[in-house]
């Protein structure tokens, strides 16, 4: 990866880790409409992984492909949000059953099944579970994107902050912790298949397959999931912020 001064060779690196590009930018595009195009996603991703390589030059030590792939989603996710793809009513919507189900895993402590959802939200089974298939997108981030609008994600505050703020890692570390018992606390099905999605790195139809479920209804589990494991870490998020103000 060095040439013969001792530089790192970019244009070796950007050969070398366009395959990543292309297979992150296919990744995301089986949570997104058909409107979007994955050569647009690979330009994005392509601005992302320079972006890496002339930021990983600077100095910092960890693993390339790492980081690389992180700045490489991120810039595709920028693109998408910068193209406001998404519908208002769609974001509305997807708020929407954040916040029911959050009222319900308070009121019950455990988390609501998908009839009692549709009814908190005032509608039919067959209409909720439409919102979660039209919601396709909203929930595009990997686990560790899961952060609030406007937030930077867990990897770039760890890779590009070397000042190691002792109170933000014990925040990430509390922030990681949330996330990890969510999904513990995920209906089996969801846990299955955000198992098998993240860890196993399957698509949705080959998912469905092994579910023995359509392609679409493991897509719904799949907003669903993201918008639980939200539901849950936002949540707590807020309620310590709120007490360690008041405090």
């Amino acid at each position: 990866m060095y040439n013969a001064a001792g530089q790192i060779n970019k244009d070796q690196l950007v050969q070398q880790f366009a395959p990543l590009v292309k297979r992150i930018a296919h990744h995301l595009m089986s949570r997104l409409p058909s409107s979007v195009q994955v050569e647009d996603l690979v330009q994005n991703g392509m601005i992302g992984l320079l972006d890496a390589i002339d930021r990983f030059e600077a100095g910092m030590g960890a693993q390339f492909e790492t980081y690389a792939a992180q700045r490489v989603r991120g810039a595709m996710l920028d693109g998408l949000r910068e193209n406001d793809w998404l519908p208002r009513s769609l974001r509305r919507d997807f708020r929407q059953i954040e916040k029911a189900i959050a009222q319900l895993e308070q009121e019950h402590g455990r988390p609501p099944s998908e009839n009692e959802l549709a009814r908190s939200l005032g509608v039919s089974l067959a209409e909720y579970q439409k919102m979660l298939q039209d919601a396709r997108g909203h929930q595009l981030i990997s686990l560790e994107d899961l952060v609030e609008e406007g937030d930077e994600d867990f990897l770039e505050r760890h890779l590009c902050d070397s000042s190691g703020d002792p109170l933000a890692i014990l925040e990430d570390e509390s922030f990681k912790r949330m996330l990890v018992q969510g999904i513990e606390l995920l209906p089996e099905r969801e846990k299955m298949m955000m198992a098998l999605y993240y860890e196993q790195d399957l698509n949705l139809r080959e998912i469905g397959e092994v579910m023995g479920v359509t392609e679409s209804r493991v897509c719904q589990l799949h907003t669903q999931a993201v918008a639980r494991l939200r539901a849950r870490v936002f949540g707590d998020a807020g309620i310590k912020k709120k007490a360690r103000k008041n405090g």
